[in-house]
């Protein structure tokens, strides 16, 4: 986890991007209104797009698609330009605190309404995408966290493979921990995790609050013994050698899913098309996925806003709405696997009811719906998304061996307190 990302993205569009942002809210040629709509990394919107346009003759929709800090990083100069954003604009988790705060930047939508649709969410998702009256964006999908592991391996290693016995096995972190050393006894030659970074993660996401206070938003890093711990446990299994050190997404996560280099990784459920696309063929059937140690968690998720500089914002709600409705979320879990943050949807007997051959069948619906419904909020602070980064390079240290857990702890320290002043 040294640099966090959410989903690869398809296509680098950089130079496309700056093509469009010309063309932003402009009308087609043919007087149609033009709408675009930017995101990170393929929301599987394309077969949507087509719907809406079908339903909507008079709206044409173009999609930008880039990779995740591309994405970020373009926003950010397009908000302060005052110009080139997309209508609708897809936001992280971890940028809501910093965006929120530029409400001169953003419509609110409560001005078209979407304060009635507050019971549509899971309350923790309503309550990261708003400020008192004022709502900066519908949520899409949500990560409620599950454990992805190989049974193959598992067996391989002497190790229960059915997923209810693999879940009794490890219900929480140090017991996650423990079964490492027990399977790295039988297969020196694999890793038990992909990164510490991802562990790291998956453990800081069940914590209330993580590097700073909900309180007064002051930094906690260094007094927050969720923050130590999670730190602690998975420094610990990078510096015992059970971690391939693949940053997620990178070439070499995928090299090591196709060579079967490691055996578990903490997965949310939009992860699960990644690892079949590393994975191949060769894969399928030798993954299966459980209940994450812990039993909850989230990593990832996001919501659509629309800035204040699209020509058309009324337009643009109404096409967040409907991208973000239930039956257009359950068409995406049922399609992509993208879970949906909405209880009618991820309760819905056929979500719950989905499966998965790839992972030997495993009941995704139902694992996923249980994982959500224990959900807590997350506080993650305003300068979350600076101070975040440095501690996933701390671990990325222990890693490759140029700094021991306690060594790379203090500077992880110092440095995300530097990366806020």
């Amino acid at each position: 986890m040294r640099k966090l990302t959410r989903r690869p993205a398809v296509a680098a569009l950089a130079a496309a991007f700056l093509l469009l942002a010309a063309a932003c809210g402009s009308a087609a040629s043919s007087g149609k209104i033009t709408l675009s709509v930017a995101t990170f990394g393929e929301f599987g919107y394309a077969p949507l797009f087509e719907q809406y346009e079908k339903d909507h003759p008079n709206i044409e929709i173009r999609g930008r698609v880039t990779d995740f800090d591309t994405h970020f990083k373009s926003l950010a100069t397009q908000l302060a330009a005052g110009r080139g954003a997309a209508d609708v604009v897809a936001v992280e988790e971890q940028y809501i605190p910093k965006y929120i705060r530029a409400k001169d930047k953003f419509v609110n939508l409560a001005d078209y309404g979407a304060d009635k649709l507050k019971q549509q969410w899971a309350p923790w998702k309503w309550a990261q995408g708003t400020a008192g009256d004022y709502v900066f964006g519908l949520g899409t999908d949500m990560g409620s966290l599950a454990m992805c592991y190989r049974r193959d391996l598992f067996q391989q290693a002497g190790l229960p493979t059915d997923r209810k016995a693999v879940a009794e096995l490890m219900p929480d972190w140090q017991g996650y921990a423990n079964v490492a050393g027990r399977f790295t006894e039988k297969l020196p030659k694999v890793k038990f995790a992909d990164s510490a970074g991802t562990v790291y993660t998956a453990m800081l996401n069940q914590s209330p609050e993580n590097y700073f206070s909900a309180k007064d938003d002051s930094y906690i890093a260094d007094r927050n013994p969720s923050v130590r711990n999670a730190f602690q446990l998975s420094g610990g299994l990078a510096q015992a050698h059970e971690t391939a050190g693949a940053t997620t997404y990178t070439q070499a996560w995928n090299v090591a899913i196709k060579q079967g280099a490691f055996a578990t990784i903490a997965c949310p459920a939009w992860m699960l098309a990644q690892i079949k696309e590393a994975g191949g063929d060769a894969g399928s059937g030798k993954w299966d996925v459980t209940t994450v140690p812990g039993n909850s968690g989230n990593q990832g998720g996001s919501f659509l806003a629309v800035p204040k500089q699209s020509a058309h914002p009324k337009e643009a709600y109404d096409l967040a709405q409907w991208l973000t409705a239930p039956a257009q979320q359950k068409r995406l879990f049922l399609s992509d696997g993208i879970l949906p943050s909405e209880p009618s949807v991820y309760q819905d007997p056929q979500v719950v009811a989905h499966t998965d051959p790839y992972f030997s069948n495993a009941p995704v619906g139902q694992i996923y719906a249980a994982s959500a419904d224990r959900l807590r909020p997350n506080y993650r602070g305003l300068h979350d998304a600076d101070v975040r980064p440095e501690f996933g390079r701390a671990l990325g240290r222990i890693e490759d061996g140029t700094e021991n857990v306690e060594q790379a702890w203090a500077d992880a320290v110092r440095m995300g307190r530097d990366a806020i002043k």
